[in-house]
């Protein structure tokens, strides 16, 4: 497979990226990461970065997520909120389990909010659905389009019978 290579390819794989724990809150636009490239106490601000990241980014479709290396003497994350504020997290000298364990805490959703989003997942029925446990049980309710051929004959020309037979 193409996108089983390069460095831990599991990274990229769909179960991985399901994992993930944080979701971050719905007034969060942008998570911005800056952290250095050497020093060991960016070691776990670039673990996090190289683990958890797409997970971040999978999880988070709608939130930009930057990282930023090598401008700062100090690891940290920023959040940017819809309302133009901003929030500071600082990460120096933890591993990657910490940091994703406080920024859970910080600007994560909470259980009970990931349980509401999931149940209002579920009960958005689409309406141009039908068959079996739908609003409609068939096709032929939907204004436009035909009757079901059980009850209202097709007309000669729309079945196959008549338009391939020899005359």
């Amino acid at each position: 497979m193409p996108f089983m290579k390069g460095r831990e390819p599991i990274r990229r794989t769909l179960q991985y990226l399901k994992m993930g724990r944080l979701v971050l809150k719905d007034a969060v636009c942008v998570f911005s990461v800056n952290y250095n490239t050497y020093g060991s106490h960016h070691t776990g601000a670039r673990d996090f970065v190289f683990w958890n990241i797409q997970q971040i980014q999978f999880r988070n479709p709608d939130v930009q997520v930057v990282t930023i290396k090598n401008k700062t003497p100090s690891p940290f994350v920023r959040c940017y909120f819809d309302d133009g504020r901003d929030i500071v997290i600082d990460i120096d000298s933890r591993n990657r389990d910490q940091i994703v364990e406080h920024l859970v805490k910080v600007v994560g959703k909470t259980r009970q909010q990931l349980d509401a989003d999931a149940r209002l997942a579920e009960s958005k029925d689409n309406p141009a659905n039908f068959g079996y446990g739908c609003e409609r049980h068939c096709i032929c309710e939907i204004p436009g389009q035909l009757p079901c051929p059980g009850t209202v004959p097709l007309p000669e020309e729309k079945r196959g019978k008549f338009i391939f037979a020899p005359k």
